[in-house]
């Protein structure tokens, strides 16, 4: 398999360990709302929104092409 061949397996597998770590901190972000701390929660919701809207391209805009065969 030539390398070119694993750029949008390796593309995906990063996407969704990406995706992963926003579900763990979201957890974690709900737990530190939980206990007080609204603001924290609310900041670490605010950052992880750059992941949301980055995914619609990432996931189906750009591995969609370079996983379609040509």
């Amino acid at each position: 398999m030539p390398n070119s061949d694993l750029l949008p397996s390796l593309l995906y597998k990063i996407n969704e360990n990406q995706l992963a770590l926003e579900a763990g901190i979201l957890e974690l972000s709900n737990w530190v709302e939980q206990r007080g701390s609204s603001e924290v929660a609310e900041n670490v919701r605010s950052a992880l929104a750059a992941i949301d809207r980055n995914e619609e391209f990432i996931k189906k805009m750009t591995l969609a092409v370079l996983m379609t065969p040509e």
